[in-house]
């Protein structure tokens, strides 16, 4: 998908209080940006690191500006969590997720007790998709999730085992920002209740999906599967 344009280039300079960042813009002047972002940001809130944000005109925002990007490694990351549903989204209809071609989407699906992000439906078969965005590396090209300890995340591996059981095809989706990595993992050192969910999950039917984006300036989009390593 696009994402807002023009983008100001600055430098990070601290992020604070989940929402707040201090970008010193290449002009030399000072902003404060709404950072979309509840987790930890671990490898990309890092001061001195490149950073692109946009500028929104409306007067009723408390900030006019969104970071929307940070350069990790000489990639940039997409750490604006609002947007990765609507990647993920646009990946399903233009058919860019081979595993889950051809179905019809409803988005923000009510199951039990929780919300998932997608129901998908084709010729009788019901899935259920939850997406995660992935901002952080456990080892060297290595993607893992989560980068905080995750209550929610936790709550939404055991509705998944609870739909899988009811017959639903159930999924777990990693949507990576890394674009040096080439394999994920659960980030076990962080959470390892969650790591053992996912592997619980994973041997009770529900599927673990980890794709890599490919994330520019201009856009972010669906890329290439990456292999899952659970072992």
């Amino acid at each position: 998908m696009r994402l807002p344009a023009p983008l100001l280039e600055g430098r990070l300079l601290k992020r604070y209080k989940r929402f707040l960042a201090d970008i010193e813009l290449t002009d030399g002047s000072r902003i404060t940006a709404h950072t979309p972002n509840t987790g930890s940001m671990l490898q990309c809130a890092v001061p001195g690191h490149r950073v692109l944000v946009s500028r929104a005109d409306n007067p009723q925002r408390k900030l006019r500006f969104t970071l929307e990007l940070i350069e990790v490694n000489g990639h940039w990351v997409d750490t604006h969590t609002h947007r990765t549903n609507r990647v993920v989204e646009e990946g399903l209809r233009q058919g860019w997720i081979a595993e889950l071609v051809g179905y019809k989407i409803t988005p923000e699906h009510r199951y039990g007790n929780s919300r998932i992000d997608f129901m998908l439906e084709k010729g009788g078969q019901k899935a259920l998709v939850e997406v995660k965005n992935v901002t952080l590396t456990c080892a060297q090209q290595v993607a893992c999730f989560p980068d905080a300890v995750t209550v929610r995340g936790q709550k939404h591996l055991h509705e998944l085992m609870a739909a899988s059981a009811e017959g639903y095809r159930t999924v777990i989706f990693f949507l990576v920002q890394r674009g040096e990595t080439t394999a994920f993992t659960p980030a076990d050192g962080i959470d390892p209740e969650y790591g053992r969910l996912l592997r619980q999950a994973a041997a009770q039917g529900v599927e673990v999906l980890a794709y890599r984006s490919v994330v520019s300036p201009e856009e972010n989009r669906v890329g290439v599967r990456l292999p899952v390593v659970l072992d």
